[in-house]
């Protein structure tokens, strides 16, 4: 993971696991904007680690930052790509705008001086596949590479074709993941004309998922990737495994084009065939992940949505209290932190929220880290056109 809390998984589970307030900042390039705040990436990111020199001129910041957090995943899963057929490696990741910034200074070049000075290089830099066809070249990975685009379910959406393709036969590694590098004023001002966005004076404070007063998100940016193989596979060469991604659920609510359906119906069902697909009851369920991305209308939905389908109280938390939203890469950001949650067994608390006046009947975890042993857990992601995800997540071993 390469996030607003951190340079790396354990940079970000760290931060993560302090809670306090959340990861944003005035931002320059939203100066003179309503918003003028968002949670960017660490200044002191080392992106060179994953490609550097010539290699680089071609790779948008967006692709960047997705080939670094992929070649942090293969180092951690301990996988030498060079010794793999590379026509049995997937690549899957989820991007939910690709790199607009890079779209509109083109467009501004176009414009001001001419098409004699429109880069060559802008398709191939721009598109929101291109983190998938990079990080193939990358790894020489030739099996089947490709973008899911679901708006804030992307990265989520890549891991469920990253277990079908993996389940069907088709590869036997799958990187997959999701990254978004959109924190621009066109995408902020859209944001926060359809009152999307928290305006809030304090940033620090601006992200409270499920809080009472909640007014909205804080744009982010970020990049996570996973590796994926088939428990036979994983344990024939000796691998650690973390988890288990034992079921997926996939729905659409149908309802409205940003909205979520107030009864919650649509996620409800995403809820229940990730259940079915890994074997499990709603009682097994010790921990949910939940999307709250601090919206009065999405917190209130989920939150209802969990406590009727879950009413035994399983232990939630919010990440994007502390990570703000990283649309098209959050739901592998927050799969990843739900892996480590489930395996070392504690809660990250979620940032800026108050048990007392939360107005929920939730049990959410909050002020410090909570230690808990953990059978099965949900990391659920929703998006804009009623997208619904939800991962079923277990332990890698017996606990």
């Amino acid at each position: 993971m390469i996030t607003p809390a951190g340079d790396g998984a354990e940079a970000t589970w760290e931060r993560m696991c302090r809670g306090g307030a959340t990861a944003a900042t005035p931002d320059p390039a939203l100066a003179g904007l309503e918003v003028d705040f968002s949670c960017r990436l660490p200044a002191d990111t080392a992106f060179d680690r994953a490609v550097s020199g010539r290699a680089a001129w071609r790779l948008s910041p967006v692709t960047w930052a997705a080939l670094t957090a992929a070649q942090d995943a293969i180092a951690d899963a301990g996988l030498d790509l060079a010794g793999c057929d590379g026509a049995r490696v997937a690549v899957v990741i989820g991007c939910a705008i690709g790199d607009l910034t890079l779209w509109i200074d083109q467009a501004h070049r176009l414009a001001d001086k001419g098409p004699g000075l429109v880069s060559p290089t802008t398709m191939a830099r721009a598109l929101s596949n291109m983190p998938a066809g990079e990080i193939a070249l990358a790894l020489g990975a030739r099996g089947p590479s490709l973008g899911t685009s679901t708006a804030c379910a992307s990265g989520a959406s890549a891991l469920v074709v990253a277990r079908r393709l993996l389940m069907d036969g088709l590869c036997d590694i799958a990187v997959a993941g999701g990254v978004e590098r959109a924190v621009n004023p066109l995408i902020v001002t859209a944001f926060n004309q359809m009152g999307a966005l928290s305006s809030d004076a304090e940033p620090s404070r601006s992200s409270r998922p499920f809080a009472a007063d909640r007014n909205g998100f804080v744009i982010a940016e970020g990049a996570g990737v996973l590796v994926l193989e088939r428990s036979a596979d994983a344990a024939a060469r000796g691998a650690r495994v973390r988890a288990l991604l034992a079921g997926c659920g996939e729905t659409t609510d149908a309802y409205h084009s940003t909205a979520p359906r107030p009864d919650g119906a649509g996620t409800e069902a995403a809820v229940r065939l990730a259940l079915r697909e890994a074997g499990l009851t709603p009682g097994d369920i010790d921990h949910v992940n939940a999307h709250a991305t601090s919206t009065p209308v999405g917190d209130a939905a989920e939150a209802a949505m969990i406590a009727r389908v879950l009413p035994h109280a399983p232990t939630v938390t919010a990440p994007k209290g502390v990570l703000g939203h990283t649309l098209g890469a959050a739901g592998a950001i927050e799969a990843a932190l739900t892996v480590l949650t489930v395996e070392r067994g504690l809660v990250p608390p979620t940032a800026n929220a108050d048990p007392v006046a939360t107005p929920f009947d939730l049990d959410c975890v909050t002020g410090t880290a909570r230690p808990q042993r953990i059978r099965a857990a949900l990391s659920n992601s929703f998006g804009f056109g009623g997208h619904n995800v939800v991962l079923a997540i277990l332990p890698g071993a017996a606990p």
